[in-house]
């Protein structure tokens, strides 16, 4: 992607009895020369599945960590299956996207920390088999007691507890760091946004796995996730509003389809933790909660994920915050 683009057309000026007087009238930002402002992303909605599926696994391995803590075994379970099943399908969706499986393992090769897509192959690779090694842990009650196969049974429940630990402690850098990722591209409504979309994204992470919990957790072990679940709401929804406010690039956030998305996902958000607030022993209110806490995260990530495709190929999103900066830089004395 271009990290500069340079203005669609060249002003001339002369100066006569008049003052200046422009020669080549304003540009209608349709193109630079017949060609695109803007290279638009080249990721497909595997991208989009990418970032929800990564927050849900994130999320999943913060419950289950906080569930191993407080003694709750069967919400425990649920996280780190939760957490197995998310970066599965994350790394799935990711290797898809780029085309070839060995294009994931050159990513391997090396460690740049300057680059966010370099840092988050790594911060996957470090969780995957933190959190498969703490799932597949939950299977030791299966396993025979005698023999060898006992040794293992008597050895999994710790190693799954350390693995689970480990986890969490990456946790939070794999449910944010997409969304620096987005914002270090030159996608005007992603990198405008950079001070937001990580805790819009962490938000986001959280309300889904709390949702997951909701459904599949008995009543008795889910309170935390009620917590959760409204502390997650408030860190997106203030995140949501400041992605809303950022001028013309935060249009697409309220406009259009990309808009629409970001609508819906943040009234199920809205709705999703009312109904956990109230759900208490209630199965069906659980259900109902979860199941709209997930599909919010749903429908913020491909939101975010399409408002910055439409920022990409709209010229206006690119020339005119540049011309308003020049202005600004310039002072109005240089002004047309």
């Amino acid at each position: 992607m271009t990290d500069t683009t340079p203005l669609d057309g060249h002003r001339r000026r002369r100066r006569g009895g008049d003052g200046e007087q422009l020669t080549v009238p304003p540009a209608d930002f349709s193109s630079y020369y017949g060609r695109p402002v803007l290279k638009p992303p080249v990721w497909k909605h595997d991208i989009a599945g990418y970032l929800f599926t990564g927050g849900l696994a994130a999320g999943g391995s913060l419950i289950a960590a906080g569930a191993q803590v407080t003694g709750r075994p069967e919400l425990r379970t649920i996280g780190r299956w939760t957490a197995l099943g998310g970066v599965t399908a994350s790394t799935y969706l990711l290797i898809h996207d780029l085309g070839r499986p060995s294009r994931f393992h050159h990513m391997l090769r090396v460690a740049k920390v300057t680059s966010p897509m370099s840092v988050g192959t790594w911060i996957l690779a470090a969780f995957g088999p933190l959190a498969g090694v703490a799932a597949v842990a939950e299977l030791a009650p299966l396993i025979p007691q005698h023999g060898v196969l006992g040794l293992a049974r008597r050895l999994a429940p710790p190693v799954g507890h350390a693995a689970g630990l480990a986890a969490a402690a990456v946790a939070p850098a794999l449910a944010t760091y997409t969304g620096v990722l987005l914002a270090d591209t030159a996608v005007p409504s992603w990198h405008d946004a950079y001070p937001s979309l990580p805790f819009v994204f962490a938000g986001s992470a959280l309300a889904a796995a709390s949702g997951v919990g909701l459904i599949a957790a008995p009543a008795t072990q889910t309170a935390p996730l009620r917590r959760l679940a409204l502390a997650a709401a408030t860190v997106e929804l203030v995140g949501g509003r400041r992605l809303e406010r950022l001028g013309l690039t935060g249009e697409p956030y309220r406009r259009g389809r990309s808009g629409r998305l970001v609508t819906a996902g943040r009234a199920l958000l809205a709705v999703g933790t009312a109904a956990a607030l109230v759900s208490r022993r209630s199965r069906l209110l659980a259900a109902i909660s979860g199941a709209a806490l997930v599909a919010s995260s749903v429908a913020t990530r491909f939101g975010v994920f399409e408002a910055g495709r439409v920022s990409a190929r709209d010229p206006k999103y690119t020339v005119v915050p540049q011309r308003e900066r020049l202005d600004e830089k310039n002072g109005p004395a240089l002004r047309p």
